[in-house]
């Protein structure tokens, strides 16, 4: 082959951007770059992506081809075999990647790389998704930490101070593969049912909405984050996890703009915001050291315990309609919107393991088809942390009550009202606890207890007494 046709090959994976991607900026700088994406699930055996995520992606993949001069590349398949078929067709200098921590993407990674090392063709994997790699902050033991606080205590204390970041290429010559006839529209990405028509109104997807998303964090939000960010009605979170997930802005680049934002007027905002990054961190530095905690407890006393397989009470929790608002409004919100206020997921969450005794799996395995920021390590980490058999979990006897949550955190009932029309016009006094309501008020706002909304389908008391048995169960 002629040496002046030799090809860079880019593996797009979570890292659907241009900026701040080490990998990608490597191989512009060196030659002439084929950008690919393959979509591979044929060796994912638990955790196949989800409806939410796959919506979510094709419309990222979209914004990434229109910022590579639509010169993307789509190949679908097992990774290892496209790249055979890629070495087989094209004189292929160099391959370079940014590194996947999840289990069946480092399993991907591993067969690539064997294949390309008995090809003797040169490669490079860099980090582009994580503050720190997983092993570089450790115990004094070398051991990986097992609690939050000193993980985040070795990280910052130590000096790991993450990298800045790196900004997009200003010149690139890429290629397209004239041998491959794919494209974004022939993968199986977007349902035939088309129910995700609602949330294309709510979501701008890809690199520069994601920038946007973080300046608009920063200038509206980040102020009185630590203050507002438990009130669902409030919007004060950041509306970064997915663009996260996918790679479409990078952890430094949100490091180091809420670095440069934080004043002395914001520094318990910038604080406890830098603090959610790390948790970030933490549940994927977990997930590369313990990756059977997607399906496993962490803890293996829970291995015994007594969980409730009824699938009507987990479709009712599904699809909202416990009977009390808080949660219903969540699980409406996560629904209608592929997402949900974070509080208001701790709360969803205690009630389906603690006050109905299902098994926390289900739970994640409904979060993970319905979220758009559907990740593995986070979603995984924090259900054991709300079920109690997590890494730094939550005691189990720690059982939110949803009405009182409600009414700590949703005082006005705003968020209650917006997510559950059907009680809008209840008075406050019983907005969350509708049943304690008198025939007459029901009437009067419109209400028919089960027929119009449900009448709760457990007993906050009873389910909570039923719950600690069950763990008391389990010993010590």
């Amino acid at each position: 082959m002629n040496n002046n046709n030799r090809v860079i090959i880019f593996w797009f994976r979570n890292d659907l951007r241009l900026s701040d991607n080490p990998g990608f900026s490597q191989a512009v700088s060196e030659g002439k770059v084929m950008p690919i994406y393959i979509f591979d699930q044929e060796s994912v055996e638990l955790f196949k992506m989800g409806s939410a995520s796959r919506w979510w992606l094709y419309h990222s993949l979209k914004s990434l081809d229109r910022s590579l001069q639509e010169k993307l590349n789509i190949y679908h398949g097992c990774s290892q075999e496209v790249f055979k078929k890629l070495l087989h067709l094209h004189n292929v200098e160099a391959i370079y990647w940014s590194r996947c921590y999840e289990p069946y993407q480092r399993e991907q990674e591993d067969a690539v790389s064997l294949l390309l090392q008995q090809h003797k063709i040169k490669f490079q994997y860099f980090n582009a998704s994580l503050l720190w790699e997983p092993g570089q902050i450790l115990t004094t033991n070398r051991q990986a930490y097992q609690r939050f606080t000193p993980f985040y205590g070795e990280a910052i204390l130590q000096n790991h101070a993450p990298r800045a970041p790196l900004p997009a290429p200003t010149t690139m010559v890429l290629l397209k593969d004239t041998n491959n006839p794919l494209d974004i529209d022939s993968l199986p990405l977007l349902s035939k049912t088309s129910w995700y028509t609602k949330m294309d109104s709510l979501w701008a997807i890809g690199e520069s909405p994601a920038q946007y998303e973080l300046s608009h964090f920063l200038k509206t939000r980040l102020p009185l984050y630590h203050k507002n960010r438990d009130f669902p009605a409030i919007p004060s979170t950041s509306r970064l996890s997915a663009y996260l997930h996918f790679g479409e802005i990078s952890p430094h680049q949100v490091w180091h703009s809420v670095q440069q934002e934080t004043t002395k007027f914001l520094k318990k905002d910038g604080d406890a915001f830098l603090r959610e990054l790390a948790w970030r961190e933490f549940f994927y530095h977990q997930l590369f050291h313990f990756p059977k905690l997607t399906w496993k407890n962490v803890q293996p006393k829970f291995d015994g315990f007594p969980w409730c397989h009824n699938e009507v009470l987990l479709k009712a929790w599904q699809q909202g309609k416990t009977g009390y608002p808080i949660i219903d409004a969540g699980m409406r919100e996560l629904w209608q919107t592929g997402t949900m206020h974070n509080r208001v997921r701790m709360i969803v969450a205690s009630f389906l393991t603690k006050n109905m005794l299902i098994d926390w799996r289900d739970g994640a395995a409904w979060f993970w088809d319905t979220l758009v920021d559907a990740d593995l390590a986070s979603n995984s980490c924090n259900w054991q942390w709300v079920a109690g058999c997590g890494v730094d979990a939550a005691p189990y006897f720690r059982i939110f009550n949803p009405v009182l949550q409600a009414e700590k955190f949703d005082p006005e009932g705003i968020y209650i009202r917006h997510y559950i029309p059907e009680l809008s016009q209840l008075p406050k006094k019983f907005l969350f606890t509708p049943w304690l309501a008198s025939k007459s008020i029901l009437e009067g706002a419109g209400i028919l207890l089960g027929k119009t909304y449900p009448i709760p389908i457990v007993d906050l008391q009873l389910s909570r007494e039923r719950a600690l048995e069950a763990y008391h169960s389990l010993g010590k």
